[in-house]
């Protein structure tokens, strides 16, 4: 049966692949709610922004009276919340902007689904038993791990240690918060760090393959010894859609790729796979790897971040398809192969794409 899904934060990187997963291997309709920041990029969207189950609207998830006029408007079964400021670098400079959108907007945007569910307990109480709010979260809430072995659960206690992490927790307390105290049924996740297509060249895995071809130096923080566990992020939109379709309410799912790597690995085997790929380098550049250079470390980071997905697994069936090393030939590929989107990221000129959007 297909349900309305409203997304926010869909033309970010993790909110696009979702979008995609709908439209392209279900039967749903998306609303598409996006603010367009720098991190939004409709074009990431082109492969569905033509289908008749798609809809974008402009809209900021911190503004009451817009969040509510689009639930009466829409009437969604499922809102799946991705709509967050993400990069540490940026929290740490300017935390502002993400208390305001990951804490105020969260809260924001859960009064909206509460005051539409309680309508609709009234007016359609199969529909409003159906209804669901999934609130997607990071695995750095939990901080960082110290033993080897250890693994963040879903019951790892919370240990943020940047501005962004912390305000990311502090929205995970208040979607727990309103499923305890209102009865909203909502699911929780916490996903472990994403690479993939379209992934916004701010990050890592983007700005090491973008700026070897360059022939720019790759910075690597400190020892480049900080491991995460990395999820190539076609994998995670099935897994949030499956939560989001499947999960059980009050739930927390953590969502991780089984591929634990050092920075300094990522970064070499980016290396490793443009001598493979991109032969031909920048004039005087021997080796890929030559542009490795190690800086100061960024200040409260975290030493190594790794998921125990065994929960998804076992009762949700759910497992990542590629392996560190598939998922980042295809990354690597891409990014090859998609120079127009990359470049239009890079001078700015995507973001005319709100003009058109607001017109």
């Amino acid at each position: 049966m297909s349900k309305t899904f409203l997304v926010t934060g869909g033309a970010g990187f993790i909110g696009s692949a979702v979008v995609r997963e709908l439209i392209e291997n279900t039967p749903h309709r998306v609303v598409n709610v996006d603010k367009l920041t720098y991190a939004g990029n409709p074009e990431s969207l082109a492969r569905v922004d033509s289908d008749p189950r798609y809809e974008f609207r402009l809209a900021d998830i911190c503004d009451a009276g817009a969040m509510a006029r689009l639930f009466r408007e829409y009437q969604p079964d499922v809102v799946m919340h991705l709509a967050a400021e993400s990069h540490v670098d940026r929290s740490i400079d300017g935390p502002s902007d993400f208390i305001e959108t990951n804490i105020v907007g969260t809260y924001t945007l859960l009064e909206a689904a509460r005051a539409y569910w309680r309508d609709l307990k009234d007016s359609n109480p199969e529909k409003a038993d159906a209804f669901r709010f999934h609130h997607i979260s990071t695995d750095e809430v939990y901080g960082d791990l110290h033993g080897v072995d250890d693994l963040f659960t879903e019951t790892t206690p919370y240990a943020p240690s940047s501005p962004y992490s912390a305000s990311k927790a502090s929205s995970d307390h208040l979607v727990r918060a309103w499923q305890r105290t209102f009865g909203l049924p909502t699911l929780v996740t916490n996903c472990s760090n994403n690479y993939g297509p379209f992934h916004f060249p701010e990050k890592l895995i983007p700005l090491m393959v973008l700026s070897a071809l360059a022939g720019k130096s790759l910075p690597v923080y400190g020892d480049g010894r900080q491991i995460r566990d990395w999820l190539f992020v076609e994998d995670h939109a099935r897994a949030l859609v499956q939560v989001a379709t499947q999960g059980q309410v009050g739930e927390t799912y953590n969502i991780g790729g089984h591929n634990e790597k050092q920075n300094i690995q990522v970064v070499e085997t980016i290396c490793d796979l443009l001598e493979e790929l991109a032969p031909q380098k920048p004039e005087g550049l021997a080796h890929y790897r030559d542009l490795i250079t190690f800086v100061a470390d960024r200040p409260g980071h975290d030493q190594r971040y790794a998921i125990d997905a065994g929960k998804i697994q076992r009762e949700l069936g759910w497992m990542p398809r590629e392996t560190f090393e598939s998922g980042m030939r295809k990354t690597v590929r891409w990014f090859l192969d998609n120079e127009v989107w990359w470049r239009r990221v890079q001078n700015g000129s995507y973001q005319g794409e709100r003009l058109g959007a607001i017109a």
